[in-house]
This record gives structure tokens, sequence and C-alpha cells, in this order.
């Protein structure tokens, strides 16, 4: 797994060998930049997405302690570097992933990165989850994955659901439309204990929308804010079955 990081350190010998042995022993850290003070290491931390920070004590202008409370909210790892050990207790009250004591050990930093490399593997793995709808529809909510998160929405909201290819394109009855990187196929799946029709290849109805069915081969229904979606054929008595 691939980390962006970046090295806040004041002195440029330290930089310079904690670069090096990152890139020689931890190929899997990407360093972003580097900070020598606490205002140098803000701006690169609210300009980057960053997996971890390498992070001195002792700074000009303010120590690390100081940097933390002005990030303020912390979607980040950190990774202590410094010569002195009594700030270990510091350090763990502000959830260090790690203490690494100077000069650095080579064994001790692939230790380290290796912990957060599996900090963030488990991270990224709940979030999946999270991030993936339920196979059912749970308290009549379904969960909808977005590019920042996740969107709960409930199914009676939901007018229908139409296919664009490996998306799904989600209707509510507020006319307002979620596009989600799931199939039609997928989204039929999570809402199949609820009162939802295929009713064509490309539309998922809620029956409980329908106010009107339209006769022909297939047909056509016409839900309550006036949408006309064609029936085909072949789903017709699915359809239809709702409605005995």
């Amino acid at each position: 797994m691939k980390l962006n990081a970046i090295i806040v350190e004041d002195e440029a010998k330290s930089r310079e060998i904690l670069r090096s042995y990152l890139t020689k022993y931890c190929p899997n850290i990407t360093v972003l930049g580097e900070a020598s003070n606490v205002e140098e290491a803000l701006v690169l931390i609210r300009n980057n997405e960053l997996d971890v920070v390498f992070l001195d004590v002792e700074m000009p202008y303010g120590n690390a302690f100081d940097l933390l409370d002005k990030v303020g909210d912390i979607n980040f790892e950190t990774i202590f570097v410094t010569a002195y050990n009594h700030y270990a207790i510091d350090a763990l009250n502000a959830h260090a992933s790690y203490y690494l004591m100077k000069p650095i050990s080579i064994d001790e930093l692939i230790k380290a990165v290796d912990y957060v490399t599996e900090v963030k593997v488990k991270e990224e793995a709940l979030q999946d989850q999270i991030l993936t709808p339920k196979t059912k529809v749970v308290n009549g909510k379904i969960t909808l994955p977005q590019q920042d998160g996740f969107e709960i929405l409930d199914t009676a909201d939901i007018m229908y659901c139409k296919a664009d290819d490996n998306y799904t394109e989600i209707y509510l009855n507020n006319n307002k439309k979620k596009l989600v990187s799931k199939t039609l196929k997928y989204i039929e799946e999570c809402l199949k204990d609820g009162n939802f029709a295929r009713v064509h290849k490309s539309y998922l109805v809620n029956v409980n929308e329908v106010v009107k069915y339209v006769k022909g081969k297939g047909g056509s229904v016409v839900l309550s804010n006036g949408k006309e979606v064609m029936v085909s054929a072949s789903r017709k008595s699915e359809l239809l079955s709702y409605f005995k």
C-alpha cells in the first residue's frame, strides 16, 4: 500500500537522513514535502492528502504538539522522531502511531512504517465495507457510497433508478438525483426486499409510486411525478404481480 508522507524536522541533515532511509528501506512511502518549522508544516498538511507525518518534537517557534493543536482534525498517522525520550507520554496522549529515537534505527523505522501501513490497510478495508451498499435494506434505509463518504437514504424516498453503464442514477421524490458507482443490477439486489420492480433493463421503479399502467405488449407505467417508464414484455407479469 502506497502512503503519502511529509517530514517535519528543523535540522536539514536529519531530514536528509530520514528521507534517504525512507527511499531505500520503505519504498511504499512517498515523501511529498519537507518542513523545518510549524508554519511550513501547516501549509503542507493543509495542501496535501497525507497518510503519515514524520514529526520532530522540538522546532523553532513551537513544537510538535503546537502543530497538532493547530491542525485540529487529524486524519493522518503520526510517527514522532526525536532525540528526547521524555516526550513519550505526551506523544502517546497525542495518539502517536510510533515513537522513534534518534539516531534512527533502520529496523525501528521499518517497524514504524509497517505498523502505519497495517493501520491504513485496515482502515481502507473498513471504509470499503461501510461504503458498499448493504445487500439488504435495513430498517427501510440503504447506504450509498459517495466520493467523500456515504449517504443514507430512506428507500421510500426513491422514485426510480436508471442504469447508466456501470453507474446508477437514483431519482428521489423531491426531484433530486443521486449518481452511484454501482450497476443497476447491484442496486436491484440491494432493494430486493423492498417494493421495487425491475420493469426494463434500464429501469427499477418503486411500485408504491406507480399511479397508472398503460396497456401494450409490455406497456408502461406512470409514476407519481409524471415520469412514464416503458415496461419490457418479459418484465410485465412480474410488475403486474404487485397489483393483484
